[in-house]
């Protein structure tokens, strides 16, 4: 791991852990060993962030240099709080990770009196039973082809169960209650199809660069969906 990396996650951790975090806690956290953990640190410290603790005690970020203050309201903050308790139940543990630790860095510039606000929060998401199950596929690398504006080839069981490979150009995820849907162009088909994600047997990134084309899609779609039904 890059040395800029460790040390953001070193700082992500000591937003979001209760303090004060033990020095294994936090070499736990960011895969490390003590002594690194200890010397990270000390870089951190460095660099101009106000760490409270010692080695056999733990560990407190009183200030954290890297982010400019924030004020929300009690509701915004209720709301954010909210939002990121639902990305539990999508399915997908990297995702809810970045919410959690993105969260962790707002409350970390909030006032006291917000901050206090944030941790004793009243309102309170409950997901039922059955959550969305982790997908079978790589989601990072579905995201990365969103983002990237490139192709993905996927090997896709349709409704009937009949194998298919074919290369799509992936324009956004979906999230329902009971299924995480994927909204492609299909270069095999020449038109939009949704494909469940849990159908996906396979995925890897393909050649093609849509980046020219993705809004004139995007915006083509939501004309079609005002004429006709979308194909399964």
């Amino acid at each position: 791991m890059a040395r800029s990396d460790r040390l953001m996650r070193l700082m992500d951790a000591l937003r979001r852990l209760p303090a004060p975090v033990t020095a294994a806690r936090l070499a736990d956290e960011t895969g490390v060993s003590p002594r690194q953990l200890y010397r990270d640190i000390a870089t951190l410290r460095a660099g101009g962030a106000l760490i409270d603790g010692e080695a056999g005690v733990g560990y407190s970020l009183t200030e954290d240099p890297a982010l400019p203050p924030q004020s929300f309201s009690r509701l915004e903050i209720e709301a954010l709080l909210l939002a990121i308790s639902a990305l539990r139940g999508i399915g997908d543990a990297e995702l809810t990770a970045a919410g959690e630790d993105a969260m962790a860095r707002i409350v970390a510039t909030l006032p006291e009196s917000q901050g206090r606000h944030a941790m004793h929060a009243t309102l309170h998401l409950f997901r039922p039973v059955t959550e969305l199950p982790q997908a079978s596929v790589d989601m990072a690398l579905l995201r990365q082809a969103l983002w990237d504006e490139r192709s993905l080839w996927i090997d896709y069981l349709d409704l009937t169960g009949a194998p298919s490979r074919r290369e799509i150009l992936p324009l956004g995820v979906s999230y329902s209650e009971n299924h995480v849907m994927l909204l492609a162009f299909c270069q095999l088909r020449q038109d939009f199809r949704t494909f469940h994600i849990a159908r996906i047997q396979a995925m890897q990134t393909g050649e093609t660069s849509f980046r020219p084309r993705r809004v004139a899609l995007v915006r083509e779609y939501v004309r079609l969906r005002r004429v006709r039904p979308q194909p399964a």
